[in-house]
């Protein structure tokens, strides 16, 4: 994995972090109108990452597991104990 690959893999880490805590946030506080903005923020930019980073290096999630010529793409990349 190079270093571009990492690096947006942490962004996608990082942001889905955040939204899943808005989340939890908002379960308690349905009612925090900046709380939801900046959750709909972070789930826009969560969806963003992940598309730049399936297009770029193939699937994160099993329903993205083909590419735009319907080849399998799992065995492409490295599994997640060879990084």
């Amino acid at each position: 994995m190079n270093k571009t690959q990492m690096a947006l893999l942490k962004q996608i880490m990082e942001i889905g972090f955040t939204a899943i805590e808005l989340n939890l946030f908002l379960d308690t506080h349905p009612d925090n109108s900046a709380a939801f903005r900046d959750f709909q923020e972070a789930s826009a930019r969560y969806r963003k990452l992940t598309e730049e980073y399936q297009r770029q290096y193939g699937p994160l999630y099993p329903d993205g597991q083909y590419d735009t010529a319907g080849h399998w793409r799992w065995t492409e990349s490295p599994w997640p104990w060879e990084i």
